[in-house]
């Protein structure tokens, strides 16, 4: 598995906080930042908080991924690298909202590829 899939099976490499962040991209922070605020009605998202450089690489982390993540908490706890490691991948309802925005993440986590 590729480690830009996130524990939630979204693409990290993809992710406009990550693209911002590894190009040093100020004018893609701000942007991002609007956006996510507008999204999550959540006006504490500013372009100097769009710093990460995915959930499960090194480096810095989005605060909502590095300190709120649900998904991530359990994946943790569980000594999981993904939710693709859990039996329960089916059943959870914590994940499950993530597939039912982004089907592609719940493919991410049951794709073979290795890195």
């Amino acid at each position: 598995m590729k480690q830009l899939i996130a524990c939630c099976g979204l693409d990290c490499e993809g992710c406009d906080a990550r693209i911002a962040t590894v190009g040093n991209d100020n004018e893609l922070r701000e942007k991002t930042a609007q956006q996510w605020s507008v999204m999550n009605n959540a006006p504490e998202i500013t372009a100097a908080t769009i710093n990460c450089m995915g959930c499960r690489a090194d480096g810095a982390k989005f605060a909502y991924c590095s300190d709120y993540c649900e998904i991530r908490k359990c994946v943790n706890k569980k000594g999981f690298d993904t939710c693709g490691d859990c039996k329960e991948l089916n059943s959870c309802q914590i994940v499950g909202a993530v597939f039912q925005h982004a089907p592609s993440a719940k493919e991410n986590l049951l794709s073979s590829d290795t890195i």
